[in-house]
């Protein structure tokens, strides 16, 4: 069972440190001293915890991760929100303190962690073990310290680009600017190669996915070193900001920003090669790759995967969980999961907002027939919050309004749903597993020419998604091999954050943002045309499907059956809420789940074969033919990475806050055509 550990907070974290309102005032926090907070391992962990507990609610909380990954395989499904405003490419849009608590939070957590590994270093049982070379528990919680360290700054780096550095704990100087990203993730990566010998190995010392161990900071080095190598946004208004770097520049606006990459990215893409092999290979400790499926009623490996964030226990694919307990806010599922459209107490189950959906697009053409991946990561059907489960339509909102939903994450699918309020069901978030890393691996191979490894990663996956090595890539190279790793990405990891990254570092990301809006409004203009979409692929989308609520034994569903309407696709249904007493009462009717006709078929609306379906208890459902209506134009139009008609740069950072500017004294501003106040 996965170790819930945040309840030691209340007893020291929250009332042991200072309490920093933006991180440019933070100063050494007094209280942290070494008789009170680092007597004990223990006592020392509780102050960690608490900053695992921030972090709970900054890399893994919001409505998807800060609403920033949008790809052309993920959006966000309130037309025209300001809530992804930087996610679909407009943050000039937005204000320079719109992101302000998140990067205060990073730099607190900056400040308190290296105050305790200033205090553990001085204490005798860590040098004594540094100095004979051996890993015990003050130098694993060293060695964490130093790594959440890290992981802060290249948080800022993600969501910020250039950021103030190496400020923490000292008053701020007058003449603070900013660092260029390439200069803090050398500075990341020296620190990880450093302290990573003072940590376990995921599994060893007491060690789990919940917390960060050598295998994750070696992660992170690979990490730190794609990101310096890959293509991104910067900045040519600062000058000197990058010193005497040279770039490659894809695209260019004025002197303001452009987007490029470092001349010499082959050497930090070596650099990822080591460290993720590293991890994957001597420093994996406990670490395994999900390839069988033990259950009787399903066989899906890759799905097993997230059923045990369901159960409440640790992945073996799992490098770092974000721990997470009920009661608590938890932002899977109820930001990124299954919807429903539950009321927030008592439901059956309870509201989910569900803030990431696939493109109908990727849907239709992203996954081969047999990808066991498919139904697990896209779902048509969320709940109705009344025991039943509910159609998706593809009008802007929420819940079960705003297209097809990610599967990942589903209350349904837990032991037993936690019915009580939305947004509290304690299910951990993976902010590290296997298949991220093997992507990432794949990706560094590519960029470099080493094909081989790079395909077999790849067909490690896609042998795992279909069950067999009959669909193995070979004979790729070049471009079309990092098109592959891209294309894999996707497959595998849509919904978690990671492919807007990897199509930026890739180079793809423009191309594939104009690509996904052509194909938008093909596809729109196919639906005002013939009432369908060919994809050309074998599957069309239609303006309307058939339904009918029918009653399985099972109403929770699992693997596709082609044979049975009810159960393709597959992985969606309902738990049996008649089973928990809080809510039995709320349930409704006994026909709990949905059959589905034409989904990727065309069948006319007046045709003999629709009036045989009507008179067998099917509806006509509206699908596509809201992507038509005006008053879902913001959603299809705005929402679909819209910036990139403005510029082929991708402007996706946040602004700096209005406090960073002003206590800079006229050193730091906002580029990107960002707000500065």
């Amino acid at each position: 069972m996965k170790k819930i550990y945040f309840a030691i907070i209340a007893l020291a974290g929250c009332v042991l440190l200072t309490q920093c309102k933006d991180y440019l005032a933070v100063t050494s926090p007094a209280q942290l001293n070494d008789e009170f907070v680092t007597s004990t391992v223990s006592e020392t962990f509780k102050t960690l915890a608490n900053c695992y507990d921030i972090l709970t609610g900054v890399s893994g909380g919001g409505n998807y991760n800060w609403n920033d990954p949008v790809s052309d395989a993920e959006y966000y499904p309130e037309g025209n929100s300001g809530n992804c405003r930087t996610g679909v490419l407009q943050p000039t849009a937005t204000k320079a303190d719109e992101r302000k608590g998140q990067s205060d939070n990073l730099y607190q957590v900056i400040s308190r962690v290296s105050r305790v590994a200033d205090l553990i270093a001085q204490k005798e049982e860590f040098k004594k073990a540094a100095e004979a070379g051996q890993v015990n528990d003050w130098t694993q919680l060293y060695g964490e310290c130093k790594t959440m360290y890290c992981y802060c700054y290249l948080q800022l780096v993600y969501h910020f680009g250039d950021v103030p550095f190496g400020t923490e704990n000292s008053l701020v100087p007058e003449d603070i600017a900013l660092t260029s990203r390439f200069d803090i993730l050398d500075s990341l990566i020296k620190i990880l190669e450093e302290n990573e010998k003072y940590m376990y190995d995921l599994g060893q010392g007491g060690i789990g996915a919940e917390r960060m161990s050598r295998t994750f900071a070696n992660v992170l080095i690979g990490e730190c070193a794609v990101n310096a190598a890959g293509w991104q946004t910067i900045r040519e208004d600062v000058s000197g900001l990058y010193g005497n770097l040279a770039f490659e520049t894809k695209y260019k606006v004025d002197n303001k920003y452009s987007y490029s990459r470092r001349s010499d990215y082959k050497t930090y893409y070596q650099k990822a090669q080591t460290y993720f092999r590293k991890a994957l290979a001597e420093r994996k400790g406990t670490l395994s790759f999900i390839t069988k499926d033990e259950r009787s009623y399903a066989n899906n490996p890759y799905q097993r995967g997230f059923q045990y964030l369901h159960d409440f226990e640790l992945s073996p694919e799992s490098i770092w969980e974000n721990s997470s307990y009920a009661t608590r806010q938890s932002e899977r599922p109820y930001s990124q999961g299954r919807p429903s459209n539950g009321g927030n107490s008592n439901g059956a189950p309870c509201k989910v907002f569900a803030g990431c959906r696939i493109t109908p697009t990727f849907y239709y053409t992203g996954w081969e027939d047999g990808d066991k991946r498919w139904d697990v990561t896209a779902v048509i059907t969320g709940s109705d919050g009344k025991g039943n489960e509910q159609i998706i339509n593809f009008t802007s909102g929420s819940r079960t309004n705003g297209g097809i939903a990610c599967n990942k994450w589903d209350v349904n699918k837990m032991r037993e749903p936690y019915v009580v309020a939305p947004r509290k069901e304690g299910m951990n978030y993976v902010i590290s597993r296997m298949s991220n890393v093997m992507i990432m691996l794949a990706e560094a191979d590519a960029m470099i020419g080493e094909n081989t490894e790079c395909l077999s990663l790849l067909n490690q996956l896609r042998d795992r998604a279909f069950g067999d090595e009959n669909h193995r890539l070979s004979g790729l190279s070049g471009d079309a091999l990092v098109d592959a790793v891209v294309m894999e990405a996707k497959r595998e990891l849509s919904g978690e954050g990671y492919v807007k990254w990897t199509e930026l570092r890739c180079g793809v990301f423009p191309e594939l943002a104009k690509q996904l809006r052509a194909d938008i409004k093909a596809l729109q203009e196919g639906i005002k045309k013939n009432g369908f979409y060919d994809f050309g692929n074998g599957r069309v989308m239609p303006a309307y499907i058939w339904t009918k609520s029918v009653k399985l034994d099972n109403p929770l569903t699992y693997d596709r059956d082609e044979s049975n309407p009810a159960l393709t696709p597959g992985w969606r249904g309902v738990y049996d809420y008649t089973k928990i007493a809080a809510v039995a009462s709320v349930v409704t009717g006994t026909n709990h789940n949905i059959a589905v006709k034409g989904l990727f078929e065309y069948i006319a609306p007046d045709s003999d074969e629709a009036k045989a379906l009507e008179a067998d208890g099917y509806v006509k459902t509206n699908w596509a033919i809201d992507m038509i209506d005006e008053k879902n134009s913001g959603l299809w139009d705005y929402n679909m990475l819209s910036g990139i008609e403005n510029t082929m740069v991708p402007l996706h950072y946040h602004p700096l806050s209005a406090e960073t500017i002003k206590q800079s004294n006229g050193n730091i501003t906002n580029g990107y055509d960002l707000p500065q106040v």
